[in-house]
């Protein structure tokens, strides 16, 4: 359980310009006491004790929303639908985080409250605009933030921090007690330190509220199950030259992780996409900015942001016509890009395209901010989900990121990709800290681990070797294909029928391709007495530090058996024509074999 006094101390030694409010730690420790006493009378409670961040505009109970205005205040008496569902799982709201006024744009200098910079490098935007949120994550004064995400909002300060920005589907985390940006797009955002802890919240808050006219049942759309192989798109040359050359760089490196993990990389057209995230801040939805604050924007206009105010007050300009012409012109591109999606199963792309300076954002606000949202903007109009993972750093020290984006309701299978591929850098730390992230995934994938065994595979029971089948046959599914940690050497074991290898951990210098595979609990007893010595089961290191079950060999074996490491594999070494190749007859008397 994180320390609430810890973070109430943290909170209160930063202050503004992360923090706008602080709850009272009288009443912050009543909240946990109540938690106590329900956890204490049995019901289950996944966040008791964890204080979270709430972007301020958001509605608190006993603290002021003041969308990033402090003359638009007010005190309300009940905290928003999301917030009350992360009580009743036992979290604790310790304060209200800054933001871009009105929640109006991506970079986090449109504030009165002081401008939260780079938890990294304060010469840097924080990105927007849940700027707060996304730097109370990044320093570890909380662990988790809620934030908000119209236009890219929650990714953007996420790829700018080093953490983690979870984008649920529109509907599927209430929007009832939080202050609209575009009402209709609109969708409250999770930062975290890690994709499990992100996904830990969502299902925390991603209740059904009969009262959002715009909310949604999540169906299925928490469970994680990723192919063993998939196809992903990407941007093509042309699109990559308008980032820095180390967010490309970047960029192109996750893709190789991706295909390394069983992907394939599938070239889109991007104009369809960047046509409708024109639309966000060069059409009619701007006028659903100006709806949600009209009253105010008109009996006080001086008290709004002046880039804030230019932007807002531009909605006056569209008419119903604009609106409706708008409408059938997103439905038109939303046709292409789901023509693009039967394709692929996730879109990826940069997070943001480069990583402005405070100064460069001041000097230049609007095209600065507007180059941020490149690979945001469509996103809610085209309703389709999104999350943000870490992808490395810049020469300077910079966090780069990129996003993995799917249809509505895909948000647990881009969970468990982003979860895998941020476990993939041997480098990455949490935040603007020094803690590694753990290698081991902790995405739990559907159907789960629990009741499975994850298997390392490496040789005759390989996807179409010979004895395949016996995993098959048994309901085994395949996870992906990746590689041992380093240390590895693989064998050829002499006279076995079919050819087999045999792996061991020696000191050797391969790191050995292998497949991971899920076996279902009940099956696996059989399993393993079907295989014979010198070969067994074990423990394996992958090479992102996951420990599964796996084939080693017997030592004694070992000792007139080819070395074969520098094949990096059994599929290479038989590609090489190294191998006996096994009639079908042999391959269907291996299958029946039992030693």
């Amino acid at each position: 359980m994180a320390d609430l006094d810890a973070a109430l101390d943290a909170i209160a030694a930063t202050g503004q310009p992360v923090w706008i409010s602080v709850m009272d730690r009288v009443r912050a420790h009543d909240l946990l006491a109540a938690a106590q006493g329900r956890l204490e009378a049995g019901e289950d409670l996944p966040l008791f004790g964890i204080p979270f961040g709430v972007k301020d505009n958001i509605d608190v109970a006993g603290l002021e929303t003041t969308a990033g205005c402090p003359e638009f205040a007010y005190r309300p008496e009940t905290s928003a639908f999301v917030v009350e569902q992360l009580v009743a799982a036992g979290a604790i709201p310790v304060g209200k985080t800054n933001l871009d006024q009105f929640a109006t744009g991506l970079n986090g200098t449109r504030t009165p409250y002081g401008i939260p910079t780079c938890a990294i490098n304060d010469a840097h935007v924080s990105g927007g605009s849940s700027s707060g949120s996304a730097v109370a994550v990044a320093l570890g004064q909380v662990p988790f933030a809620l934030g908000t995400d119209t236009a890219g909002s929650g990714r953007v300060p996420a790829g700018f921090n080093n953490i983690v920005g979870l984008k649920p589907s529109r509907g599927l985390i209430s929007t009832s007690g939080v202050v609209p940006a575009c009402r209709t797009l609109d969708c409250v955002s999770i930062l975290a330190n890690t994709v499990d802890d992100a996904l830990i919240v969502l299902r925390a808050a991603a209740i059904k509220d009969r009262a959002d006219p715009y909310g949604r049942a999540g169906g299925d759309a928490l469970a994680a199950t990723v192919p063993a192989r998939f196809r992903f798109g990407v941007l093509d040359e042309a699109v990559l030259a308008r980032c820095t050359p180390e967010v490309a760089g970047a960029y192109r490196a996750a893709i190789g992780t991706l295909e390394r993990q069983g992907g394939r990389a599938v070239e889109i057209d991007y104009g369809p996409l960047e046509a409708a995230a024109a639309l966000l801040y060069s059409g009619p939805w701007v006028a659903e900015r100006l709806a949600a604050i009209a009253p105010f924007a008109a009996s006080q206009p001086e008290a709004i942001h002046p880039v804030v105010r230019e932007i807002v007050l531009a909605g006056a300009g569209y008419s119903a016509v604009d609106a409706f012409e708008g409408q059938y012109r997103l439905a038109e591109l939303t046709l292409k890009a789901k023509a693009m999606l039967e394709q692929i199963d996730v879109f990826v792309v940069p997070t943001a395209p480069e990583h402005p300076t405070v100064e460069e954002m001041i000097a230049d606000p609007i095209a600065c901010n507007s180059r941020l949202g490149l690979f945001t903007n469509f996103v809610n109009l085209m309703d389709m989900a999104a999350i943000a993972v870490p992808a490395g750093w810049s020469g300077a020290g910079l966090p780069l990121g990129v996003t993995l984006i799917g249809p509505a309701l895909s948000d647990g299978l881009l969970a468990a990709m982003a979860d895998r591929l941020h476990r993939a850098d041997p480098y990455a730390r949490l935040g603007a800290g020094e803690a590694a992230l753990s290698r081991t995934r902790a995405v739990t994938e559907a159907p789960g681990t629990e009741g499975f065994v994850r298997l390392a595979v490496v040789g005759a029971h390989l996807e179409g070797e010979p004895l395949n089948a016996q995993l098959t046959g048994r309901g085994a599914r395949l996870v992906e294909t990746t590689k041992t940690a380093p240390g590895y050497s693989l064998y050829a074991l002499p006279g076995s029928v079919p050819p087999r290898p045999g792996l061991s951990r020696d000191g050797g210098a391969g790191a050995i391709e292998i497949e991971l595979w899920d076996v279902p609990l009940a099956a696996f007893g059989s399993f393993v007495a079907e295989i014979p010595a010198p070969l067994g089961i074990g423990t394996v290191e992958t090479r992102d530090g996951s420990l599964v079950k796996g084939f080693i060999c017997e030592h004694h074996a070992l000792a007139h058996a080819e070395d074969i490491t520098a094949f990096g594999g059994w599929r290479n070494y038989l590609s090489a024509g190294q191998a006996t190749q096994i009639t079908h007859a042999t391959a269907r008397n291996a299958q029946e074999h039992r030693p």
